[in-house]
């Protein structure tokens, strides 16, 4: 793109917040770039989005505000030499966006580990071993696969390409889970293991979050049972070298068009292009895509600014809130008590869900809990100190007295992540799906387009939406560009 054919975007962009014609002049602009596309965002929505686009010719630059590819997929690389998935780790055979991009870069994959008893903890703190999905009996347990099994049966009925034409979406969305689940139950440990379940999946509490996007997250992973368990479903596998491999792989075949540790500043755009403001760069492009979680849309400098629709959406899409801490050890030595490292806390404590997420091979056991929500809201107050020990207290609970002296131990608040600021997900409140998603939840805003796991109609939420709603935004700017030339094949 040519610069005159973006002047008045720069223009109207500096209008908009003030500035004077002398102010923008004396400003420095390290680089200057024209490009077909621009997208925003390093995860691996942006990195698929890219990635089409590298595939079929398009010139493109992608920029990423954080030092590092992968967004809400974090892997470490500990002083011992254990590899650490502080964000998104897991993937299922269903999720064969991510697993064919995976097997594209030749990036292996091991079984989640779940040989031996689970445990449950219960809120009285009676600890229960078990194998299979639950315990065959105990409080609450019928009760919450009756309106689990409800959950499934509801989400059999939802469109998850155009959301709002299923049959009783104005009703499901006017509703909070919580208050479905007491319409449904008032059996108090039933209510603490619907509670747990919402946790897990959303990092948030049941009255926070709109019935309706319950039952689409549901629908969009293919059923309850696919979003809880292990093998087969969700859990299923990790990356032999941390779940950021394939991310990596990708922007080592992009190379040079990555541009990392450049937040955007500003986007200006209309009929003629869109032209982006970084801290150091002006990029101008014809399309851009944005593969960002609403809160970090919401904080860019849009000119003009996002209509209605589309800034209602992002503004009642929270960020959910999630700790999630490994404590490593010489040995995964619960496995030879006869315990898998598979648990689920409904105590006071801050970890509600563990796992054995010991590298393959067990060279060294790890144990990772996650703290949610409400919980998490608790455990952040705390000292490092005082955190530590808590965590620490819950994995006793879970694996025995040998848990409490690991040889190191981290953790990661996604709340306080510059970039990410929650996990996993984002999520829609109560009426967030009927007043604003029609027309923003992702329909382009003129040579806007939106990617991120939130806008995925499969696997929303998960590692494989991000990456098919980078392919959809992609194919969005294809067919766009087409017309026009644009060197698409």
């Amino acid at each position: 793109m040519e610069r005159q054919s973006t002047s008045h975007l720069i223009e109207s962009a500096s209008a908009s917040s003030g500035e004077s014609e002398a102010v923008v002049e004396s400003k420095a602009v390290i680089d200057v770039v024209a490009v077909d596309v621009v997208v925003i965002g390093g995860g691996y929505a942006g990195l698929a989005a890219a990635l089409r686009l590298h595939d079929h010719a398009v010139d493109f630059t992608l920029v990423e505000a954080a030092d590092r590819v992968g967004g809400r997929v974090l892997t470490e690389t500990r002083p011992d030499g254990t590899v650490i998935d502080h964000g998104g780790q897991w993937v299922g055979p269903t999720q064969t966006r991510f697993t064919a991009l995976a097997a594209r870069f030749a990036c292996p994959t091991f079984r989640t580990w779940e040989k031996g008893s689970h445990i449950e903890v219960r809120h009285d703190g009676t600890r229960v071993p078990y194998t299979g999905a639950a315990p065959d009996d105990g409080p609450g347990i019928a009760a919450y696969e009756r309106v689990t099994a409800l959950l499934d049966t509801l989400a059999r009925t939802v469109d998850t390409d155009r959301p709002w034409r299923t049959a009783r979406f104005a009703e499901w969305d006017a509703q909070s889970a919580g208050a479905y689940f007491r319409t449904r139950t008032d059996d108090p440990d039933a209510l603490r293991r619907l509670a747990l379940a919402v946790q897990g999946l959303w990092c948030t509490e049941p009255d926070e979050i709109s019935l309706f996007h319950v039952l689409f997250y549901i629908a969009a992973a293919g059923g309850f049972e696919q979003l809880m368990e292990t093998r087969d479903c969700a859990q299923d596998s990790r990356f032999t070298g941390g779940a950021a491999v394939p991310a990596r792989a990708v922007a080592a075949l992009l190379g040079e068009r990555i541009r990392l540790g450049d937040p955007v500043r500003s986007i200006a755009y209309g009929p003629e292009g869109v032209l982006v403001r970084t801290a150091t760069a002006e990029l101008r492009a014809r399309r851009a895509v944005v593969a960002l979680p609403p809160h970090a849309v919401r904080a860019l400098d849009l000119t003009p600014p996002l209509p209605p629709a589309r800034a209602g959406w992002l503004a009642h899409n929270p960020m959910g809130r999630v700790a999630k801490v490994h404590a490593v050890y010489d040995t995964p030595f619960w496995r030879a008590e006869g315990l898998s490292g598979v648990a689920t806390l409904y105590g006071d404590g801050p970890v509600g869900v563990v796992f054995d997420n010991s590298p393959d091979g067990a060279s060294r056991g790890v144990l990772v809990g996650f703290v949610y929500g409400d919980r998490l809201d608790r455990f952040a107050s705390l000292d490092a100190s005082a955190r530590r020990d808590a965590v620490l207290a819950g994995f006793v609970s879970v694996a025995g007295p040998r848990a409490a002296h690991p040889r190191d131990y981290t953790e990661k608040i996604w709340t306080r992540d510059p970039f990410a600021r929650g996990g996993y997900e984002a999520y829609a409140t109560p009426g967030a799906w009927q007043a604003h998603a029609r027309h923003g939840w992702r329909e382009p805003t003129g040579p806007l387009h939106w990617a991120g796991t939130e806008t995925a109609s499969a696997w929303n939420g998960y590692i494989d939406g991000a990456v098919s709603s980078g392919y959809r935004a992609a194919d969005e700017v294809l067919a766009a560009l087409r017309p026009q030339g644009g060197g698409v094949g």
